[in-house]
């Protein structure tokens, strides 16, 4: 099968074209290289057909897509960004790129999608109280600043994160997830219009091998060892305790070979997390040295949520996908494993 990866060139995207290339698919990779993401222009295995364009580029995503019977679509600009000016950049990237890879894909009859959506859609996670599953408000800056870190239902009571499931209601509380979110509806609704197939992943907290290490979009795993490696104690904000799903780029690179082989129309999201629950602080902890332990320092980044962890029982029914690299082990590896090349 020939299939395309957009993006390809990235953490996530190398990840799922080395499993492609093992399986024995025809892989075509169609990335930007983007500068503030991609320290030095990687090299790629034999076989591969590397473009570099824009999925922006009608024309480029056209010369892309010929021949292409599947698109992985990973290309997008990641993480919550430095300032509300990162917007548009955001919107164009994630969201008009897309609207452009569907009109293309349209074009050229292909009628299979898988593409990387995230956590983030969800807002803050499920939660317990005493009348049951609730949605907090977005916490507010009074309470961050006093340290009151943990969302509370309306009346002032304590609430018990839960892991949340696909049918949860979707709530984006940035920008990064706004243009996530849509990126999903993009994906259903062309779905609708041409009967494809659209998969959306929701990853979870994603590491290993290769994360990018010094850009404002890296994730927190990646910014704790370019920490280490610096000789600097990894900072932890808030109080350490905000609970996540990390899950290994090899297990997300094979949740998406197996959405791709689901053989139905429409659109179906689906979570893509390790199902085991950890807080930043014991991410930290993990990463860092005895002689370098982490600091907590109680700051905050408005826009993040407290508590997110994935359900991904969906996945693990319909796609027969297991995640299968334990916490403890990828951590190990991941604590001396290579990053990708600094950006200057």
């Amino acid at each position: 099968m020939r299939v395309l990866v957009t993006g390809g060139a990235g953490f996530i995207g190398g990840a799922i074209v080395r499993q492609a290339l093992a399986r024995g698919d025809e892989v075509v990779v169609l990335d930007s290289l983007r500068e503030d993401v991609h320290g030095a222009v990687p090299s790629f295995a034999p076989g591969i057909r590397f473009m570099r364009g824009d999925v922006r580029d009608a024309d480029a995503v056209a010369d892309a897509l010929r021949g292409v019977e599947l698109v992985l679509h990973q290309a997008a600009k990641v993480g919550l960004g430095v300032d509300f000016s990162d917007a548009p950049d955001y919107v164009s990237s994630n969201e008009l790129g897309t609207a452009v890879l569907l009109a293309g894909m349209t074009a050229a009859g292909v009628r299979r999608l898988v593409v990387a959506s995230s956590m983030v859609v969800y807002g803050e996670g499920a939660y317990r109280g005493p009348a049951g599953i609730t949605r907090p408000a977005a916490r507010t800056v009074a309470d961050l600043d006093a340290g009151r870190f943990d969302p509370l239902d309306e009346h002032g009571n304590p609430l018990t994160p839960e892991l949340i499931s696909e049918d949860a209601p979707l709530d984006p509380r940035n920008v990064y997830a706004g243009t996530k979110l849509g990126q999903e509806h993009l994906a259903a609704s062309w779905a609708r219009s041409t009967g494809g197939s659209a998969v959306a992943l929701r990853y979870h907290n994603v590491y290993g091998p290769g994360m990018p290490q010094n850009t404002p979009y890296a994730g927190v795993a990646s910014l704790f060892r370019s920490a280490v490696e610096r000789g600097e104690r990894p900072r932890v904000f808030e109080d350490g305790r905000q609970r996540r799903d990390f899950v290994h780029v090899d297990d997300v690179a094979a949740a998406n070979l197996a959405a791709a082989a689901l053989e139905r129309d429409g659109f179906r999201a689906y979570n893509i997390g390790s199902g085991d629950v950890h807080t930043i602080g014991e991410l930290a902890a993990e990463l860092a040295p005895a002689h370098l332990p982490p600091v907590i320092t109680g700051e905050y980044r408005l826009g993040d949520v407290r508590h997110i962890t994935a359900s991904s029982a969906r996945a693990r029914r319909e796609l027969d996908w297991a995640p299968r690299v334990p916490f403890e082990s990828g951590m190990r590896e991941f604590a001396t494993a290579p990053l990708r090349a600094a950006v200057r």
